[in-house]
């Protein structure tokens, strides 16, 4: 290729502070962007950290977001351009703290949920040991017989149940959840499932309607119309609003099927009476490969993306995400020595 001139655009790496608490809190209250981010901290004190041009530019755009802005600058000068300081100086509302160095980055720890069935209780002992704090096992339905029929015959109702019993034990927040609109499903199984929820004293729920999928025995001569999608939307929807006024105080997720069902499916979700929505962090390239049901949504959408798209949803309903929180079960945490363990 000939060309008058060329123009080299590599892009640009963001110049960290290298401390492991940073790394550990990185997208989770670190940034290296605040064009990018800064829409998350709005109304919020923050803090930037340097003195050059770039840290000035940030600090006065987030200035326009943000309640309070500190700028942490390791000498007694800016090294920015006359006319940088003279923007930060103007903007009433950043504060430098001079001849100061960041020795850590303090925050809230981050939750670790596990889904990974059935395993021993002394498996799951081993895992909360290591640092586990969730873990969420499905029933699906909690109807013996409409279980054994959803399952492999060398599957048990019983050994899941027990399975919970041990999480619970050993002071796991426990999580669980049923398909709603399953075939063959009466609503007198949905009432028994909100029944069970509470009688296993659970701190999480986990349920959405079910969607059929063409590759499946169960699904396979069910067709995904207007008028089913309709009808199973309602119907999850009434699961979730059933269940928060019967347990108050558990996290209740809007899930994707919802999404699968109505663009706008998990708001519809959290204005029914859910508190939890989960981002799809699995790398875009093995997302085709994990299609549950048909019309899953967002597959081509990153972790990023995710994360702001559901930023902007909720938003989008007058509502907010509780950003820098573990968002434990607001039940879990009403039992007295719950991070010790639960015999009862």
């Amino acid at each position: 290729i000939e060309a008058e001139s060329v123009i080299i655009a590599t892009g640009a790496a963001a110049k960290y502070l290298g401390l492991p608490s940073e790394r550990k809190f990185r997208g989770m209250g670190v940034s290296a962007c605040a064009t990018c981010d800064g829409f998350f901290y709005r109304k919020k004190d923050v803090a930037v950290v340097g003195g050059g041009d770039t840290a000035c530019e940030e600090a006065t755009y987030l200035a326009g977001l943000c309640r309070k802005v500190y700028m942490i600058v390791r000498r007694d000068v800016l090294r920015a351009s006359k006319a940088m300081q003279q923007r930060v100086a103007d903007t009433p509302n950043i504060e430098i703290l001079w001849n100061c160095n960041t020795q850590e980055v303090l925050g809230d720890e981050f939750g670790v949920t596990l889904c990974l069935g059935e395993q021993t209780e002394e498996v799951y002992r081993r895992w909360r040991a290591a640092g586990a704090h969730r873990y969420l096992l499905r029933i699906e339905s909690s109807v013996p017989e409409l279980y054994a029929r959803l399952h492999p015959a060398d599957h048990s109702h019983a050994r899941r149940v027990e399975c919970l019993r041990s999480l619970k034990k050993l002071g796991y927040q426990t999580g669980s959840g049923v398909m709603c609109g399953l075939p063959g499903q009466t609503l007198d199984d949905l009432a028994h499932d909100i029944g069970f929820y509470h009688d296993m004293d659970l701190d999480m729920i986990g349920m959405g309607p079910y969607l059929p999928h063409k590759d499946t025995p169960l699904g396979k001569d069910i067709k995904l119309t207007t008028e089913y999608a309709a009808k199973q939307l309602k119907l999850g929807l009434k699961m979730i609003a059933v269940t928060r006024l019967y347990l108050h105080d558990v996290n209740i997720a809007a899930t994707t099927a919802l999404q699968a069902l109505d663009d706008r499916g998990r708001e519809q979700g959290l204005l029914a009476g859910a508190n939890v929505m989960m981002p799809n962090v699995t790398d875009t390239e093995y997302r085709e490969n994990y299609q549950l049901y048909e019309n899953k949504p967002c597959l081509d959408e990153n972790s990023s993306k995710c994360r702001n798209c559901l930023n902007w949803r909720v938003l989008a309903i007058g509502e907010k995400i509780n950003w820098g929180h573990r968002g434990d079960s607001p039940h879990y945490k009403n039992i007295p020595d719950s991070n010790e363990g639960r015999t009862s």
